[in-house]
């Protein structure tokens, strides 16, 4: 089933999310319908908070990347309680974009080398080390988790330059091709 993804500014997405444990209610289900609704707004990764859910619980199939960044090809997971660690090297710029922020894209630094621990839908657990574009969809993703989104990782300046953009999506004046949902409109106070 297809759900509705929650836009910019919907507190659900500041919230940091909690592990979930063995017996979760319909967890495959929920994983199932989370890759529906990722490959139905022509997503590669979606975390629980984008639909509305402060669990620890992240989809990700980066195999449509993998022409341009290899390591990405048949990389298709569920992350249950996803934990990274960062290994080395210098941080990257490379455009970033999601979801919950329709219509938008910015350079973000991140490093393109981590360790990734998570749990399978099965919370069997699962270390590996990841590399390249694929650490960013990981970082990206693992973000929403901690309260996050990737226009929390660029400058000052140019959060004033997109803040147009960003009032839209708060104010529910833009189209997305798949469901969303809004944040509650704020209401000044009574007369």
């Amino acid at each position: 089933m297809k759900l509705p993804v929650y836009l910019y500014g919907h507190p659900v997405l500041r919230n940091i999310s909690t592990d979930i444990e063995p017996g979760y209610p319909d967890l495959k289900k929920l994983v199932a319908d989370m890759f529906e609704t990722m490959y139905a707004s022509e997503g590669v990764g979606l975390a629980a908070p984008q639909i509305g859910r402060n669990d620890r619980i992240v989809v990700i199939d980066a195999s449509p990347l993998a022409e341009n960044f290899p390591e990405c090809d048949g990389w298709k997971k569920a992350l249950i309680n996803p934990r990274i660690e960062v290994l080395d090297g210098d941080p990257v710029s490379r455009s970033e974009g999601c979801l919950s922020l329709p219509g938008l894209s910015e350079d973000v630094k991140r490093v393109e080398h981590i360790r990734l621990s998570y749990l399978d839908e099965d919370f069997q657990p699962h270390e590996e080390e990841i590399e390249g574009f694929l650490a960013r969809i990981v970082q990206h993703e693992c973000d929403h988790l901690e309260g996050k989104v990737y226009i929390d990782h660029i400058s000052l300046i140019r959060k004033q330059l997109i803040k147009s953009k960003l009032n839209n999506i708060l104010s529910a004046k833009v189209r997305c091709d798949y469901p969303v949902k809004f944040a509650p409109q704020r209401r000044g106070p009574r007369k």
